[in-house]
């Protein structure tokens, strides 16, 4: 076997979709070097592999896995009290390749991490640090707070005292009287954010870091609120739902388009609404016209994370807040207001009639949005989508309704990543194996519908190799034989920085009749 093909080989192997188990877990040997690392945290894995993979002795390959995005994350639930405090740090901090969508963590696996006394066996990390992790990773549902105010362990309700603006003031109240001390300490630290004489009286104090938070977010006195006018920073005003009547009456007629921009769609406008509709600024009247229809502050921010966005925008696909009734997005899909049928294309939860309408909107960015968006778009808008907006193309490849299929007539297209989906289609009469582009060759070789004569050629080839490794027509005894030369062949030997274990040692392992942990020096890296 030649150098050049081992690699080529180990990673095909690692991400043939066809591979069982027992061709997986073999990747999990030292000799099979970075890709069974890729293996574990790029792609989904059957319940022994990923067995194998939690219970393995060498640290990196339950960090690697603590990374996957297509495994259930309950199944990575032992991974949040790992022994290695970085393997728990890994998970709490989610994939690095962040995603538009990131699934929210288990409430048991978010439980784990802030009811936790310490951050591993090995003391390289704090359980602060991996909290830390977690805060960034956008795993944590926004209703967590809410969810958490009334829990029976006292952590978790000292962490929803610090989530202070999230809360109804019912369980506001309830935290203030908690009969745990730190809890109630907590309470009273945080309370000030909705007190505006508090607020006034802390703000000299906190400095103009701060101070765009503070003016754009918490509770302000009149005093606040006129220094803020006097000194011409009125853009954070208009971004905070706490200020009086008066002061977003004068926003509205603020001499710069873009503060009266700021407040037009505000649910608490008022009269001021009906002159900004006549405003001189095209968008200013634009989103005047909107008001009418936005009654709450969540109907305010499911339209703001659309108005301001164009078709290819990435910016991250969250939870829909609970508050907003499908009544209210049926209404928006009817607007004549392409930027509210955007918003209804947002909503996972729009019903199919209104998805197959939205479909054939004549605004693009509506079509963008339920390709991206909704669970039910059809498979040609998302084939439409990902040609015609490349921004889009890594959201779409995730989705389980992108089409597998249908794609044959693209294959003469003039973007490579256009023609190697095209490529992979397994109605692909003669797949493009001569392509001048590398990623369109390794589509072509691991297309379906190969013959293992043809295979077998590809998989000599370097530039065909892996794609050729990848197919998921190659029998699985040859898979094995390609291992058996991989692995026995001449390989790098384990350094410090990267102990491995025999195929043996993992399963013996994950059968309990092995160490747990590799011994030798522990490492960061």
């Amino acid at each position: 076997m030649s150098d050049s093909l081992r690699e080529p080989w180990l990673r095909g192997i690692a991400f043939n979709a066809a591979a069982p188990a027992d061709v997986l877990i073999r990747l999990l040997d030292e000799a099979a070097g970075e890709a069974g690392l890729l293996m574990c945290e790029g792609r989904d894995l059957p319940d022994a592999a990923i067995d194998a993979a939690l219970r393995h002795p060498v640290e990196r390959v339950r960090r690697a896995l603590a990374r996957n995005l297509h495994v259930d994350p309950v199944r990575l639930a032992p991974l949040a009290s790992d022994p290695s405090g970085l393997v728990r740090a890994y998970l709490a901090g989610g994939t690095r390749r962040k995603p538009r969508w990131v699934r929210p963590l288990p409430v048991d696996i978010l439980v784990t991490f802030l009811t936790a006394q310490e951050g591993g066996e090995d003391g390289r990390v704090t359980e602060t640090e991996i909290v830390g992790e977690l805060w960034s990773s956008r795993q944590v549902p926004p209703s967590f707070p809410r969810d958490m105010a009334g829990h029976d362990h006292p952590a978790l309700r000292l962490y929803a005292a610090y989530q202070w603006r999230s809360l109804t003031a019912a369980q506001r109240d309830a935290l203030l009287d908690d009969p745990d001390p730190a809890v109630r300490k907590a309470a009273r630290e945080t309370s000030w954010v909705l007190d505006p004489e508090a607020v006034e009286a802390r703000l000299p104090s906190i400095g103009s870091r701060h101070g765009w938070s503070v003016l754009s977010a918490y509770a302000l006195s009149p005093a606040v609120v006129e220094l803020c006018f006097a000194d011409d920073e009125v853009y954070p005003l208009a971004l905070n739902r706490h200020i009086p009547a008066d002061a977003l009456a004068r926003l509205a007629s603020h001499p710069d388009a873009e503060i009266r921009r700021l407040v037009a769609t505000r649910p608490d406008l008022g009269p001021a609404a009906a002159e900004l509709r006549q405003d001189p600024d095209e968008d200013v009247r634009m989103r005047a016209r909107l008001q009418p229809s936005i009654r709450t502050w969540a109907e305010f921010e499911a339209v703001q994370s659309v108005v301001d966005h164009g078709r290819d925008c990435t910016c991250p696909i969250t939870e829909p807040a609970t508050e907003l009734s499908p009544d209210w997005y049926a209404t928006c899909a009817a607007s004549e207001e392409p930027v509210l049928r955007r918003v209804a294309a947002s909503w996972p939860g729009l019903p199919a009639e209104l998805v197959g309408t939205l479909a054939l909107d004549d605004d693009e960015e509506v079509r963008i949005r339920l390709a991206c968006h909704h669970p039910l778009a059809p498979p040609r808008l998302l084939l439409d989508v990902f040609v015609t907006r490349p921004a889009h193309r890594p959201h779409l490849l995730t989705l389980p309704a992108f089409p597998r299929t249908g794609r044959t007539h693209l294959i003469g297209h003039p973007d490579p990543e256009v023609r190697a989906l095209a490529a992979a289609d397994p109605a692909l009469p003669a797949p493009p194996l001569e392509d001048p582009d590398d990623a369109v060759r390794r589509a072509a070789a691991a297309n379906p519908t190969l013959t293992p004569e043809t295979l077998e050629t590809l998989l000599t080839d370097p530039r065909t190799a892996e794609g050729a490794a990848a197919n998921p027509s190659l029998p699985v005894p040859r898979m094995h034989a390609l291992l058996d030369e991989c692995l026995n062949s001449a390989a790098t030997p384990p350094t410090a920085a990267r102990r491995w274990v025999s195929t043996a040692g993992v399963l013996a392992a994950v059968s309990g009749q092995g160490p747990r942990r590799q011994p030798g020096r522990r490492r960061r890296g």
